[in-house]
């Protein structure tokens, strides 16, 4: 697949770039999808849910009353969930929600989620981008230029940019990633992802 390949400013440069097929083409495989999606917000889960039990109750540990003749059911504490003032039954406790996938699985995922965007024409190339400084406007300028500053955006840099990525920080729906972190609910999470030219090697060794 060939893209054309436009600059900061939204002008058409007159280069072409052609999508790898290996990385773009790929006959997607949505239950890897699925279960990589599952796995990343799984991971994202804190765990630290927890309540106040039956055993973390204070209260005396006496039977409150006999055990027969009384004409109801037995009770042997106070601090039992039954009644008033006592613990939760059968209440959360921490716990870590993540799970392991596959390496292979999770690539294919990956290359499953930029296949299903490039089918789509969600994927704009740059030749490249960079700030002079941190600044929000800035970065705000080059999405309206793009025509994307009301979209979902996933920019994706060969290379760590301090400052374009600070300068996107504070936009809603606007993320910037490195090509080597880059993760499937990332991708599928965008409505258009923006590649700078030089990642589509890097991607290519990545996920090679």
């Amino acid at each position: 697949m060939k893209l054309k390949v436009i600059n900061t400013s939204g002008d058409d440069t007159g280069k072409q770039v052609n999508l790898p097929k290996e990385i773009f083409g790929v006959e997607p495989n949505d239950h890897a999808i699925y279960l990589d999606v599952k796995q990343y917000l799984a991971s994202q889960r804190q765990g630290t849910h927890s309540s106040t039990e039956k055993g973390a109750v204070k209260g005396s540990t006496r039977k409150i009353k006999k055990q027969k003749g009384t004409g109801t059911a037995r009770a042997g504490s106070i601090k039992s969930g039954v009644f008033v003032g006592g613990g939760r039954m059968h209440g959360p406790r921490p716990r870590d929600y993540s799970f392991k996938l596959n390496k292979k699985l999770k690539k294919v995922a990956r290359l499953s989620a930029l296949s299903h965007k490039a089918k789509g024409k969600e994927i704009t190339v740059i030749d490249s981008i960079s700030l002079d400084s941190p600044k929000t406007k800035n970065y705000l300028d080059i999405l309206i230029n793009l025509k994307m500053s009301d979209k979902k955006t996933l920019l994706l840099t060969p290379d760590y940019d301090n400052n374009v990525y600070l300068s996107s920080r504070n936009i809603p729906n606007a993320q910037v990633m490195n090509v080597s972190d880059v993760n499937t609910y990332s991708i599928l999470h965008a409505n258009n992802i923006i590649l700078v030219e030089g990642s589509i090697n890097k991607l290519k060794e990545t996920l090679s």
